[in-house]
């Protein structure tokens, strides 16, 4: 009985996340941005950092240590900022960058990986979604820690899986983007919509 309660539970969580990924946000602004500006290895690189950014954030919730921040106004609002103005940063430097696509493909796969993970690092959002949603799909008669990880294995995956897909999706506009005209508006217009996305997100996370 418990095995088929915890398999509904897992598929309706599955659901969820799919939904919550396929929202626009965040990551998947700056996974379009990386990849069409810079190529898809450079997109593939940051959606490694980004998993990983949302694997320690879900295991640390599944250690109990995220309530911390769910339940302190500073921490909260100290990570949601630094969040904010990071995104803010992101933008600013896609706009600014230079225009040649080629050029900036042959940047380091370490430094994009690192940007996605501070991406997640610094979204609180993230940590909440771990302390007040994830909870709701675990079987109070099983292993709530076990359950924690194994869920938040699953919604890594998910995230990851989209996120490929934007990457995919995004880097096959690389070729075209190659004239500097063409990549110069692309660039700014998908910058300009990430700094969109950073009011929003600002917007939509204060308490």
């Amino acid at each position: 009985m418990v095995v088929i309660e915890l398999t509904s539970l897992t598929a309706s969580f599955l659901l969820t996340s799919i939904l919550i990924e396929l929202t626009p946000g965040p990551n998947m602004t700056y996974l379009a941005l990386v990849a069409a500006r810079d190529g898809r290895r450079a997109g593939m690189a940051t959606v490694a950092g980004i998993a990983l950014g949302l694997a320690i954030i879900g295991t640390i919730a599944g250690l109990g240590l995220a309530q911390l921040i769910h339940a302190s106004d500073i921490a909260y609002e100290t990570l949601r900022w630094a969040g904010i103005l990071f995104l803010l940063y992101l933008a600013w430097e896609g706009w600014t960058t230079g225009t040649d696509v080629a050029a900036q493909s042959t940047a380091s796969s370490g430094g994009y990986f690192a940007r996605g993970l501070m991406t997640n690092l610094l979204n609180p959002k993230a940590a909440v979604f771990y302390v007040s949603v994830l909870p709701a799909f675990i079987d109070a008669t099983g292993d709530a820690e076990r359950q924690a990880l194994v869920l938040t294995a699953i919604y890594v995956g998910v995230a990851t899986a989209i996120h490929t897909i934007i990457v995919m999706l995004a880097a096959t506009l690389e070729p075209v983007l190659n004239d500097p005209a063409r990549e110069r508006v692309a660039r700014r217009v998908l910058s300009a919509l990430l700094a969109l996305v950073a009011i929003w997100f600002g917007w939509t996370t204060a308490r």
